[in-house]
């Protein structure tokens, strides 16, 4: 059993996190899947899109019955106040397919799960609609699998890409199982130089989300090894008081 569990779409996304954990991989379903593990802690990064998350959640529940599932990863700022690299806890996750939504115990904000990579005119449809202030693919989905199991549910995000920020539609890139075809970007991109700008400035935005991420990750890491280290203590204080009685 893991206490913690952390679903997030693509492994670039928390590399730094992960580089030196376990790896387990399971096949579940037909389909593989890369858990990586230590301590308390397991990643399972599923792919990009709420189908993929939702497959991720599961698999991870079952295989380790965690007390916590985190939704980890990259967003897109609907606030033009966000910048690159900073961190949002939301305390509600909004569905914008059926605008159904789960209220957090804690955090800040509103996060709305779309079915795209949100253009910037987008952004601002979802910004009124929804009154949030980031967007993602995956979070809503993380959170329904999570309900229906009975596993709490929390998401933690780092800003990807600011309001005014615009590239081309990348679903072209995405296969069906939610994997990034990078291969097939890097054709798309080198044939057309006018998009090189974007592409250097979204491959900074990525790197230094996910180094501000996995900063974040690695205290909640800490936070859970100080909490798991207390309640061993008190456990062994309890027995240790029962036997001399």
């Amino acid at each position: 059993m893991s206490r913690v569990a952390i679903v997030a779409a693509l492994e670039r996304e928390v590399r730094p996190l992960v580089r030196n954990w376990r790896v387990n991989a399971k096949e579940l379903g037909s389909r593989q899947f890369r858990f990586f593990e230590k301590d308390d802690l397991v990643v399972v990064c599923g792919g990009i899109g709420a189908e993929a998350a939702r497959r991720s959640a599961e698999a991870v529940i079952a295989v380790y019955a965690p007390q916590v599932i985190y939704s980890a990863g990259f967003a897109g700022a609907l606030d033009r106040e966000l910048k690159v690299a900073d961190i949002v806890k939301p305390s509600k996750v909004v569905n914008a397919g059926d605008g159904s939504s789960v209220n957090l115990e804690c955090g800040e904000g509103v996060l709305v799960s779309f079915g795209s990579v949100a253009t910037a005119e987008q952004k601002a449809r979802l910004r009124d609609s929804f009154g949030a202030q980031v967007v993602d693919m995956e979070a809503a989905a993380v959170a329904r699998a999570a309900e229906a199991r009975g596993v709490a549910f929390a998401a933690v995000k780092a800003i990807s890409d600011e309001f005014d920020f615009t590239f081309p539609s990348m679903e072209r890139f995405v296969d069906s199982n939610g994997q990034f075809l990078e291969l097939r970007f890097a054709w798309f991109a080198a044939a057309r130089p006018w998009l090189w700008p974007q592409v250097a400035r979204l491959a900074r935005n990525s790197n230094h989300a996910s180094r501000a991420l996995c900063d974040w990750l690695r205290r909640m890491e800490s936070q859970s090894k100080a909490t798991s280290s207390d309640l061993t203590t008190m456990q062994e204080a309890t027995a240790d008081e029962a036997r001399h009685q």
